[in-house]
């Protein structure tokens, strides 16, 4: 209905990848920004840290749709993303996100030409001292793993600011 009245900015879906195929095929043709989590490659840590069983499962073919419905992210002539997919992705310590893994996923199943945005802020909160392998700020070393695996890969939109503050 805002649509129809004149709002032309796009609409952005910012989600944590754990979305129905029945949530996502709603949104079809609503959504232009697709802004989903990727957080976790193995469903037994999904299962143990974020109470998500089959999380792996779930996301890859959710995030497949979601690229399906809005391709690669578009940014226009001044900077301002229009439509498309921007896939987040947050280094944990001691590699429990399986990094590896999901740029992985990314480069070969939805596009080596996704913005992936890869992030380095992990703090430990809540019952993260419950978990000791999680009760640490993630080290330089790690991230800047992950960030040049992703390059090695292929995957170099995204994050090519966070390439040139690492070298």
């Amino acid at each position: 209905m805002a649509a129809e009245r004149g709002l032309s900015i796009p609409l952005v879906y910012n989600c944590g990848g754990y979305e129905s195929m029945q949530t996502l095929k709603v949104l079809e043709d609503i959504v232009d920004i697709y802004m989903p989590d990727i957080k976790y490659s193995d469903n037994e840590i999904a299962r143990r840290y974020s109470g998500a069983p089959s999380y792996w499962d779930v996301v890859r073919p959710a995030v497949q749709e979601m690229f399906r419905q809005v391709g690669d992210l578009n940014i226009d002539e001044q900077g301002i993303a229009r439509r498309g997919l921007l896939i987040r992705h947050l280094v944990l310590p001691n590699r429990l996100a399986g990094s590896r893994a999901v740029l992985d996923f990314i480069a070969g199943n939805v596009s080596i030409n996704s913005y992936v945005n890869i992030m380095d802020q992990f703090r430990p909160a809540y019952r993260s001292i419950h978990y000791p392998e999680l009760s640490r700020t993630i080290k330089t070393k790690e991230f800047s793993e992950v960030v040049d695996y992703a390059y090695t890969i292929g995957l170099r939109r995204g994050f090519e600011w966070q390439c040139r503050v690492l070298n």
